[in-house]
């Protein structure tokens, strides 16, 4: 079992440290820059002519639009430093899923010695369906037809060929062309079951690797009776603090566009 994960304090940390690096750069740039304008303010109000005085409301307009966008730059930041906490969140829930027993929506199922490949998948309506198995090089191991019922099932391959030869062990992906009885095309949602071996929390959003293969978090459609209740009840709850945390930021992004 692998698994790529940084503690959760260190990536905090990180991401809020580079959040916070990119707004003080940007504050630092905009006191510069007020600097140099409230010197060329000053000269302008020094020198400026009795009987033709400078526009006061042009500079006052000037010294708004310098406020607002020093209000935007701290905004910006806040919101990067609140990203980058749910991201953070997004991880710890990756993590809980270590050694879940899940269903992914994917077509690719591990073949090996002594276990057949098996997908699920569920039609719509009853259809016949031309079946194809290929390798991860995409070769075709084998092509053969199928009745499709309506509803949810399963699809087992013991690794023969359509030449009767026996294919190594290894990732089979499989696609079902279905018609039904009219001859109009039935969509066929293929999804496989495995447990999860590793959790990379380096990718945004995470991803987690089930039977040899890289997916993100968002294709795993539910957690199996296989997995343990702890699993369960942990991803359970980190899930539901990660839902409190999107709603909290959101509501945070809503007032600090409400202040602007």
């Amino acid at each position: 079992m692998t698994t790529t994960n940084p503690t959760t304090s260190t990536s905090t940390s990180a991401a809020t440290t580079a959040a916070q690096a990119a707004g003080t750069a940007g504050s630092q740039e905009l006191a510069g820059n007020f600097d140099t304008f409230l010197q060329l303010l000053t000269t302008q109000l020094q020198n400026q002519d009795p009987l033709n005085p400078l526009d006061t409301n042009q500079f006052t307009q000037q010294l708004v639009e310098f406020a607002s966008v020093e209000q935007q730059i701290n905004t910006n930041s806040n919101l990067q430093t609140l990203i980058s906490l749910q991201q953070v969140s997004e991880a710890t829930s990756a993590m809980q899923l270590l050694g879940a027993n899940v269903t992914i929506s994917s077509a690719t199922a591990a073949l090996s010695s002594g276990t057949p490949a098996t997908w699920n998948f569920s039609v719509p309506s009853p259809a016949t369906g031309t079946v194809t198995i290929t390798n991860s090089s995409g070769e075709t191991a084998y092509t053969g037809t199928v009745s499709l019922n309506a509803g949810n099932q399963s699809y087992t391959w013991n690794g023969t060929g359509t030449n009767g030869v026996t294919w190594p062990a290894g990732n089979y992906t499989l696609s079902i062309n279905a018609t039904g009885a009219n001859g109009q095309a039935v969509t066929v949602s293929t999804q496989v079951q495995g447990v999860v071996t590793g959790v990379n929390v380096t990718q945004s959003p995470p991803q987690v690797t089930v039977g040899g293969e890289s997916y993100p978090i968002s294709s795993i459609q539910s957690l199996n009776n296989g997995s343990s209740s702890s699993i369960t009840g942990g991803t359970s709850s980190a899930i539901s603090n990660l839902n409190t945390s999107i709603g909290n930021l959101n509501t945070t992004i809503s007032n600090l566009i409400q202040s602007l």
